[in-house]
């Protein structure tokens, strides 16, 4: 980009209605979603650009059509036959103009690159798929097949009560066939992740890296046109310069603000706070893999040196609540009755002498630089983790480590102990337990804690075979127990999703996931 179109960017835009600006915290890893895990890129990624076959609406709490205009399920579970919206459109952008429109044949080349070894398309996921290897998908799913051009059949292996919920989260984007065709017979598959596709209310123009993402609206959209002509995401990692850049006009929403900025926009006659409770949870995961953290007595002893409420009080400002274990408390099979580990220094001290380390150990806290929803702090948040650590014996160095490099080197298992955050996508308790805690999701990488129990893993696959909700509860709370007798993570807090806006701004809500929907968000001239 030209360093004479800066100005332009940055400068107020309240007289450029049809741009919408945001603010946000993160650069996206990439934009081929299924290669990621993480929240910004499924926002800058699926969220703008993609559509799935189904969508979670957070309102009602029922899945919703969307590419699929509708769907039919067999008797015995095994079997989810889709009817494809007819006349959706991919995107028309500088570098693909489409032959056609949506049909089955992108659907399955979709999930079949994901799932099958021998697709052409695999091998070009240098990390893999870390969603539908964790969601156990190449397992689960038997056979793709497309009884007619508007119609694509899944079969199953067993039931999944999980299936269709997993389905609406963002690495189930549906791309163009017909444009991964040409990349690959161009010998250049890796453009897809910088050059997308897609059939969502926006076309991607411009991406520069800590700087900038640009969009455009899609005039195709099968939902109708957006109601601005363009979005912008001013990539702006520090949460106090977002709400400066919200004031001055020069965005018109800023995400993940800090509690404290929260309370200072309330009071701002020209923004306004939008806030809903969040379907997430900040932890510390602990590496059971490296030693000493794979004594239960360590990771114990972790959970006991540190004064939670403290940290509650400096890093959300009393803008989140208490987390005991990985379930925010709105969800459905949350175990209330886990009564989560106290501030006991002395515990911790023996429980240390217990293990053999009387004498304290070394270690290292792992952490991002700049702030976000489920992280409001980082520096301030790392330097209390290691000042409770240091009462017991444990000396723990800080490492900061950008946004990005820090999810890829977490995934390999680098780290000992690590902030981090997961969002639940679909409204669905399994949500967090089968990419968090299972045995596959250590393969992929987005179990954290890198901790593989047969039991864990038994109960975990066993509710999301079992339909019936009552059941699927029992087996969560049981696995729950484990997870907080095991003390893999340290759970930090459940926090308020806010999001701050100019009064200008119409049609947003927000989301418990963290999820952007800009496709109805308008500007009042």
């Amino acid at each position: 980009m030209r360093l004479a179109a800066l100005p332009l960017l940055f400068a107020p835009l309240m007289a450029q209605a049809a741009v919408l600006s945001v603010c946000t915290e993160a650069s996206p890893e990439g934009f081929d979603v299924v290669q990621y895990n993480s929240l910004t890129t499924t926002n800058a990624s699926a969220d703008a650009l993609m559509n799935r076959l189904v969508d979670f609406d957070a309102a009602s709490g029922e899945l919703m059509p969307s590419l699929a205009e509708s769907w039919e399920i067999s008797a015995d579970g095994l079997s989810y036959l889709f009817k494809l919206r007819p006349g959706v459109k991919f995107q028309r952008t500088d570098w693909f103009t489409p032959s056609r429109e949506l049909n089955a044949d992108d659907v399955l080349f979709s999930f079949r690159r994901m799932l099958d070894p021998a697709h052409p398309w695999h091998k070009t996921a240098p990390g893999g798929y870390p969603h539908a290897q964790s969601m156990q998908l190449p397992g689960l799913i038997k056979d793709i097949e497309a009884p007619d051009p508007l119609s694509v059949r899944f079969t199953l292996n067993h039931p999944d009560a999980t299936f269709l919920a997993t389905l609406s989260m963002g690495f189930a984007s549906i791309y163009s066939a017909e444009y991964a065709d040409r990349l690959l017979a161009a010998g250049t598959p890796e453009k897809l992740n910088i050059q997308p596709v897609g059939t969502g209310p926006f076309v991607l123009k411009r991406f520069q890296k800590d700087a900038l993402v640009r969009y455009t609206a899609n005039p195709d959209y099968f939902a109708g046109k957006p109601a601005v002509d363009a979005l912008v995401f001013a990539i702006t990692p520090d949460a106090n310069v977002r709400l400066q850049k919200l004031r001055r006009g020069e965005c018109h929403i800023a995400l993940s603000p800090k509690p404290l900025d929260v309370r200072s926009a309330a009071g701002d006659p020209a923004l306004q706070v939008l806030e809903t409770p969040a379907f997430m949870t900040a932890f510390v995961a602990l590496n059971s893999q490296h030693p000493p953290l794979d004594k239960l007595e360590v990771r114990q002893a972790i959970n006991l040196a540190f004064d939670k409420a403290s940290y509650l009080k400096a890093v959300f400002e009393d803008g989140a609540t208490s987390a005991s274990g990985p379930y925010p408390p709105n969800t459905w099979s949350h175990a209330d009755e886990l009564p989560g580990y106290p501030h006991d220094p002395e515990r911790a001290r023996a429980l240390l002498a217990k293990a053999g380390l009387a004498e304290g150990f070394r270690t290292t806290i792992w952490t991002r630089p700049s702030s976000s929803l489920l992280n409001p702090n980082p520096s301030l948040g790392a330097q209390l983790l290691q000042a409770d650590l240091a009462e017991v014996g444990i000396q723990a160095e800080i490492r900061m480590v950008e946004w990005g490099e820090l999810i890829r080197r977490a995934k390999a298992g680098e780290h000992d102990l690590l902030f981090m955050g997961w969002a639940g996508d679909n409204g669905d308790p399994d949500n967090f337990l089968t990419p968090q805690f299972s045995c596959a999701a250590v393969q992929s990488g987005t179990n954290f804690a890198r901790y593989c129990d047969p039991a864990l893993d038994t109960l975990i696959a066993d509710g999301k075979r079992n339909a019936e909700q009552a059941e699927r509860s029992r087996l969560y709370k049981e696995a729950q127990a484990i997870i907080q007798r095991q003390a893999l993570w340290l759970p930090l807090a459940h926090p308020q999703a806010s999001v701050l806006a100019r009064k200008e701004v119409t049609g947003y809500q927000v989301s418990p996931f963290g999820r952007q929907d800009f496709s109805r968000v308008g500007l009042q001239r």
